[in-house]
């Protein structure tokens, strides 16, 4: 269901100058103690990450956005001259300290802990709709 809402994204973001959004997931680090298992994951997730990316980490402790307040952060970004964002969603243990200190947004999809498999879903929906609303298509909240 996520690769729906990112093909339909990358299709309504291409006009925007948004040239392209993919997903890449990185498997769960099977270190014994909580504190390896973010640390190799943050290493994991700077190894896809393109050097002038800026982070935006989806955090319980962020910034919580509407989706037109979703959409401003694409447009800031994309106005900055930002070449790739990365989009972080953090395993079960949390993020690594240094990855949260690089990240240069964090953003709060709701206090509740949700499954990866959902919260990607969610993620994907977020963008596809950032990319509608910025695109001027009528948003069903107005």
């Amino acid at each position: 269901m996520s690769a729906r809402y990112l093909e339909r994204a990358a299709a309504a973001g291409r006009p925007l100058g948004f040239s392209a959004i993919d997903s890449r997931e990185i498997e769960e680090s099977r270190a014994r103690r909580p504190e390896d298992r973010k640390i190799e994951e943050a290493k994991a997730i700077r190894g896809l990450t393109a050097a002038q990316a800026k982070i935006v980490l989806f955090d319980e402790h962020g910034s919580a956005l509407s989706s037109k307040g979703f959409a401003g952060l694409f447009a800031a970004l994309r106005d900055e001259g930002v070449p790739a964002v990365t989009l972080v969603i953090g395993g079960p243990d949390g993020l690594a300290p240094d990855l949260l200190a690089q990240s240069a947004y964090r953003v709060s999809l709701g206090a509740m802990t949700w499954p990866h498999q959902l919260l990607r879903i969610m993620a994907a929906e977020q963008i596809y709709r950032a990319m509608t609303i910025l695109a001027g298509h009528p948003y069903h909240r107005e």
